[in-house]
């Protein structure tokens, strides 16, 4: 289990980007954390990911406080972020230096054929697409089987077909071991074609402000009537999150839903 217990953040310039911001997530959840710019999407990523510290409140797994980078969550960025001077199949075991050379071979080699690239093994990530070198990342993030893993925005920077077969081949992956997915994106489409709950963010301070269930099965239809529904669902909780003049949501009237305490 994931719990964010009233995370705050203010940086020393002064901005306070996060206000008590909590939630449970349950183990091989798929969230999405949507919001508009400046609402501290990302800084709560880093917070989950160890890589900065919260000013306030606590983040913890199984437990154990988060306040470092932590071997058992990992993250994948909107860049691929590919070590240049390594080949594919380097990068994707660069995780894995402790483990016998035959087993992080084997590991390796299963993972490239699980993203479709096992012709690519010995090329250079300047050789690879942009799509390409994203499933490389993907691989990378996943070889180790992480208990959770973090994606800030990592299909933004690639076009709509690109987009959507990354999405599509991401749930692939993530049936294999069901590790937590915590999705930061811009993109209503994709938080209702991946995830379980997508909680939308109000900004200045960034805090909580809906949790909305997307009770569909997998695999999604876009073009359902209900998949519609639940876009509708989360436009107008954005645009509401962004009117003033609307409080935020009591958390003990939705305790049930969103799992706060």
């Amino acid at each position: 289990m994931l719990a964010l217990d009233k995370v705050g953040k203010t940086y020393p310039n002064g901005v306070h980007a996060l206000e008590r911001f909590s939630a449970r997530i349950k183990p091989g959840e798929i969230v999405a954390i949507i919001g508009g710019s400046g609402c501290g999407k990302s800084t709560l990523l880093r917070a989950i990911a160890g890589l900065d510290r919260a000013s306030t409140g606590t983040v913890t797994l199984d437990d154990a406080a988060i306040t470092a980078p932590h071997a058992k969550i990992g993250i994948i960025f909107q860049e691929p972020r590919l070590l240049p001077w390594l080949s594919v199949a380097d990068n994707i075991g660069f995780g894995l230096s402790d483990l016998p050379a035959d087993i992080r071979r084997e590991k390796v080699d299963r993972a490239l054929a699980r993203v479709g690239l096992a012709d690519k093994a010995k090329a250079w990530p300047r050789e690879l697409s942009g799509g390409q070198a994203q499933r490389v990342a993907i691989a990378r993030a996943l070889v180790p089987q992480p208990e959770v893993l973090l994606l800030d925005e990592p299909f933004s920077a690639l076009d709509a077909f690109t987009r959507r077969d990354l999405q599509d081949h991401l749930l692939d992956l993530w049936k294999d071991t069901r590790p937590t997915l915590i999705l930061v994106t811009h993109d209503v489409d994709e938080a209702v074609v991946l995830a379980d709950r997508v909680l939308v963010m109000r900004p200045r301070p960034g805090r909580l402000f809906e949790v909305i269930n997307i009770n569909l099965a997998r695999p999604r239809d876009r073009a359902s009537p209900l998949f519609e529904n639940f876009k509708r669902h989360v436009l107008t909780a954005l645009d509401r999150s962004l009117d003033r003049n609307i409080p935020d949501a009591d958390p003990k009237s939705m305790a049930g839903e969103a799992m706060w305490w």
